[in-house]
């Protein structure tokens, strides 16, 4: 693993303990400039995930507990006269930063959750005709409950579309969970990050690394077969987009990259496949029945479309 990337998830595990995976799909994320969305009950921490990488990574970093009363305004901010020069000021909302942290992100009205549609897509807010554009590296890390669903908004598919991936925390085992409570006996673990372990140009860089992975037309037809699968599988309504298999071909070389390589293999292709399409697919009332939920049909996908030989045998 690349030594940059090794102390970010070092200090990382400062504050999240276990969910090793679950990290480094939010490393994946952070390296191909997409967003995250954190799927789980409360309590789980996903907050504090959300606030680790920002603490290890030094960026600017805001959070705002979307409720149906916020307005667009609170994210994309707003321009004002001054009174002096009798001009319009630009005051930043809380999306100008470097990580934004959307609690709850299901509780905001549909008028908020499209303010954030520009933001994530093209890293820039426009108002009164005037573009400001946001500090890069950008990340949007969007956090919902999935169970308790009363009194909230579900995300359309344009905005789910827009997550680069989702995952989830899960619950701890009984040896992590005793590490947690040792952890929070005294302090917020977030103390245990002192400084930053890299900087915002420290990504940059990384990410430049990562658009230098080498994919072969084998593993880009496997993506693209894996893709199309889900447009004609029988239990979906809606398979994934263009855009996820962008989504995919991308996760694949970050995935290459934090295992220590320049190329791209199939299994890089399968172990982000789960993350980066799931939550792009819609599946019909039989599906439901029949499948359960879209993680089980990217895994009857990855089942039935067969690895390119070539791509294998380059890999053994």
């Amino acid at each position: 693993m690349n030594p940059e990337i090794q102390k970010l998830s070092e200090s990382i595990g400062k504050v999240i303990v276990g969910k090793d995976n679950v990290v480094r799909c939010v490393i994946a994320g952070l390296l191909c400039n997409g967003h995250i969305l954190i799927e789980d009950v409360p309590g789980v921490g996903k907050t504090q995930l959300a606030a680790a990488l920002s603490r290890s990574i030094g960026g600017s970093f805001n959070r705002i507990q979307l409720t149906p009363d916020i307005m667009p305004s609170d994210i994309t901010g707003y321009s004002m006269v001054n009174q002096t020069t009798f001009e319009l000021e630009y005051r930043a909302g809380a999306a100008m930063c470097n990580f934004l942290l959307a609690d709850e992100i299901n509780r905001a009205s549909p008028k908020v959750q499209s303010a954030l549609l520009e933001v994530m897509e093209e890293h820039q807010i426009s108002i009164d005709g005037v573009t400001h554009k946001l500090p890069q590296p950008f990340m949007v890390l969007a956090t919902q409950n999935p169970v308790e669903t009363y009194g909230t908004y579900h995300l359309p598919e344009a905005q789910m579309d827009r997550f680069f991936m989702r995952v989830s925390m899960g619950y701890p085992t009984e040896d992590e969970e005793m590490m947690i409570l040792s952890r929070t006996e005294h302090h917020n673990p977030l103390e245990n990050i002192a400084e930053a372990v890299l900087h915002p140009e420290d990504i940059t860089k990384l990410q430049e690394k990562v658009e230098a992975v080498f994919v072969s037309d084998a593993v880009k037809r496997y993506i693209l077969r894996i893709v199309a699968a889900t447009r004609a599988h029988e239990s979906l309504t809606l398979g994934a987009s263009p855009r996820g298999s962008i989504a995919l071909y991308k996760a694949a070389k970050a995935n290459a990259f934090l295992s220590g390589r320049d190329y791209v293999t199939p299994d890089d292709v399968k172990e982000m496949a789960e993350a980066v399409l799931a939550h792009r697919l819609i599946l019909s009332p039989k599906g439901k029945s029949v499948q359960g939920d879209s993680r089980a049909v990217i895994a009857d996908v990855l089942g039935n479309v067969p690895v390119p030989m070539e791509a294998a045998a380059a890999q053994s």
